[in-house]
């Protein structure tokens, strides 16, 4: 990386963490984009070189900070010893519940947009810069060793239930304990992989 391309690295970065830093504490709705640029010490100008508006750079920090978590479990994941698929899905959803539950600012910031964020960019759009986790997720279905009927809705049917039950469990212990509530999703998750299974 050259010294002009270190230069725009360092500015989209400062405006990134900027905009984080203020979302989490004012909200997005009473932050501006001067308030972004004048944190992140670049010029206006620039935020536009990287983003339309602030609900662009809220999208880019959802679907980064979404990223991030599903590394980690990827990583995880390949340090265990499990190969049944079913295992495996529990393992990476099991591993993210813990993370947003050791860091709620991080979910209380992605919010119910995690599973969107993530499946639209990774699972849908087929873009060079995110191929390699939607390859990985390609891999966990064909290595699978079950033919399923529409594996991406299948995958976003249980982020958004994993999202939307376990918000509230999370934040407020409602309406309940988060270890209770897994005991009956791991089961909901199961139930749901095994309805997208083709039968032979």
């Amino acid at each position: 990386m050259g010294i002009i391309e270190d230069k725009k690295k360092l500015k989209l970065d400062a405006l990134l963490d900027s905009a984080f830093s203020l979302f989490i504490t004012k909200g997005i709705e009473k932050t501006s984009v001067s308030d972004i640029t004048k944190k992140a010490k670049v010029a206006k100008g620039t935020f536009y070189l990287y983003f339309k508006n602030k609900y662009d750079i809220n999208d880019t920090l959802i679907f980064n900070k979404s990223t991030e978590i599903f590394n980690a479990a990827k990583l995880a994941l390949e340090k265990e010893n499990i190969n049944e698929f079913h295992e495996r899905i529990i393992f990476i959803v099991d591993y993210i519940i813990n993370f947003l539950d050791n860091n709620p600012i991080m979910l209380s910031f992605i919010a119910k947009n995690l599973s969107w964020a993530v499946f639209k960019k990774v699972i849908i759009e087929d873009n060079e810069e995110d191929n390699k986790f939607k390859n990985y997720f390609d891999d966990l279905i064909n290595s699978s060793g079950y033919e399923f009927d529409n594996h991406e809705l299948m995958l976003y049917t249980i982020l958004e239930f994993v999202n939307s039950t376990c918000y509230n469990v999370i934040l407020y212990n409602e309406p309940v304990k988060l270890e209770v509530l897994k005991k009956f999703l791991y089961k909901d998750i199961n139930s749901i992989i095994n309805n997208h299974i083709i039968k032979k």
